[in-house]
């Protein structure tokens, strides 16, 4: 028998002409028919269609964000996993990221997902997927963590999505089932706040709740060894949420009120991705130099070729991305593992451990580019400054002084360390003039500018190979290469002057002569 026309209609594969009458459908009619329109839309935007993505959410011609964010609340499972599917499909392009998590719609899109979250669907999942998709837009977690329906204060909101994640986190299971709903939700929750804790305004809130120690124990309870742990695993991405939350004052506190540091620590020992982690979170959490392996030797290696890796703009095969980790993260660890090396009571052997050239000339380098970029600001920002990473930098250098001031054996002059003691004192002493810097970091500067300066009456090997590495940096990238030299040069004349600055001049005496 021959198909019907309306057979026909509804075989017919869906375009994005038939967006709006899909919506009207939606929108309009319950149960079967609603959920077969949601799932056009789904396969609008599947990943045989790609390409539709963008349109559908970019180009102003379908209000469709909103009618997805109202069928997830549908008692209905069918559309309500359909929506989520389609929302999840929609959240991954980087231009959709803004409209869905910052745009008019927005409110609608994190609502519904949070409330699918906190009703414990078997799409949670999916919706904190979805929401973390949004949160690599970095622009946008301030608004997706804040979110609460009311008008007071969110943390009051057991509703929020803050709380309503403190929820999920803190009801699950001790060792939930590998595989189930619940674990499931509770992975991609942490992949979520993973993202959700870059910022030091939300890391403050997330302390304020019992995330930490959630996390924390997520580490402590898992049986498998940190070698296997795949990435977005649930350790994976707790231990990520470890090292974000560990950067920042207001949030680290909880850490180490939940033990962190005790259960982070044989982690390092692991090497690869998540040594590397682990050993920056404690490094943020001030454990002590001991408490790094094989005396603090594979801490400076990961951490001082994280921060040139990150530089350089490229990752690591087999363990992280360019963009994973920021600059000032890397710094940071880089920062704090040198003051544990200073205060460990061996300073200058510990100091040596971290004083590679190559970070050492990094250091500068992240220095003398913001310094650049404040000179240059007029005309435009060639150097792209990084504040945070350079207050980090030049606690460092002033931490690891002893190490990179260490003297040739036997000891020697050596013009090229002079040239080095004079040009990085200049521009430390540029830097701590800088408007902007904090006060530490100033005091750092000048010390450490006042110390390098008086050290070159003798070779300091770790010094000029440092220096030479930074100005090949310099070189490479055009920047100009007298920014830091000394200008006290004296001042040329002739016979037609200037002769002011000598101190016979108008004193009526015939002893002054120019030759």
């Amino acid at each position: 028998m021959a198909p019907r026309d309306d057979d026909k209609v509804c075989a017919k594969p869906p375009t994005l002409d038939d967006i709006p009458d899909l919506l009207t459908t939606m929108l309009e009619e319950s149960g079967e028919k609603s959920a077969a329109a949601t799932k056009k839309i789904y396969e609008l935007c599947d990943v045989g269609h790609k390409q539709n993505r963008v349109p559908m959410v970019c180009s102003g011609k379908y209000d469709l964000l909103t009618p997805l964010a109202k069928c997830l609340t549908q008692e209905s499972g069918d559309g309500r996993h359909l929506a989520c599917l389609a929302l999840n499909n929609l959240s991954i392009p980087t231009e959709n990221k803004r409209v869905m998590a910052l745009g008019p719609a927005s409110k609608d899109v994190i609502g519904g997902l949070t409330k699918v979250i906190k009703e414990d669907k078997q799409e949670s999942y999916l919706c904190c997927i979805c929401l973390m998709n949004l949160s690599f837009l970095e622009a946008s977690i301030g608004n997706i963590l804040k979110f609460s329906e009311g008008d007071g204060d969110f943390l009051d909101d057991p509703d929020s999505l803050l709380r309503v994640l403190e929820k999920l986190l803190t009801n699950s299971p001790a060792v939930p089932k590998a595989g189930s709903g619940k674990s499931e939700g509770v992975r991609w929750a942490c992949g979520l706040i993973k993202n959700l804790a870059k910022s030091e305004e939300n890391a403050k809130l997330i302390g304020q709740t019992k995330i930490p120690r959630c996390v924390v124990d997520n580490i402590k309870a898992s049986t498998t060894p940190p070698s296997r742990w795949t990435s977005n695993s649930l350790e994976d991405f707790s231990l990520f949420v470890i090292l974000n939350l560990a950067q920042w004052p207001g949030s680290k506190e909880a850490l180490l009120s939940a033990g962190a540091v005790d259960v982070i620590k044989p982690i390092m020992a692991e090497g690869e991705l998540q040594g590397l982690k682990a050993t920056m979170a404690c490094a943020f959490l001030d454990a002590s130099w001991s408490s790094f392996p094989d005396g603090g030797t594979p801490a400076a290696t990961s951490v001082s070729e994280l921060m040139t890796n990150i530089v350089e703009k490229k990752g690591k095969d087999g363990q992280y991305a360019y963009g994973v980790f920021k600059l000032y993260t890397a710094t940071k660890a880089y920062r704090d593992l040198s003051a544990a090396a200073k205060n460990s009571g061996n300073e200058l052997a510990n100091t040596k451990t971290l004083a590679i050239p190559s970070a050492v000339a990094l250091s500068l380098k992240v220095l003398s580019d913001i310094i650049l970029a404040a000179v240059n600001d007029a005309e435009g920002a060639k150097y792209v400054p990084d504040s945070m990473s350079a207050e980090y930098a030049v606690a460092a250098i002033d931490n690891l002084l002893p190490a990179i001031l260490q003297e040739s054996e036997p000891a020697r002059k050596s013009i090229q360390s002079e040239k080095a003691c004079s040009e990085i004192s200049q521009m430390l002493n540029a830097y701590a003039d800088l408007s902007g810097s904090s006060s530490s970091a100033k005091d750092s500067a000048k010390n450490a500018a006042d110390k390098v300066k008086n050290a070159g009456s003798s070779a300091r090997p770790v010094l000029e190979i440092s220096h030479d590495l930074w100005t090949q940096f310099r070189k490479r990238e055009g920047q100009p290469m007298d920014q830091f030299l000394s200008q006290e040069k004296g001042i040329e004349v002739d016979e037609s002057g200037p002769l002011d600055f000598l101190p016979c001049v108008n004193s009526g005496s015939g002893g002054c002569v120019i030759v």
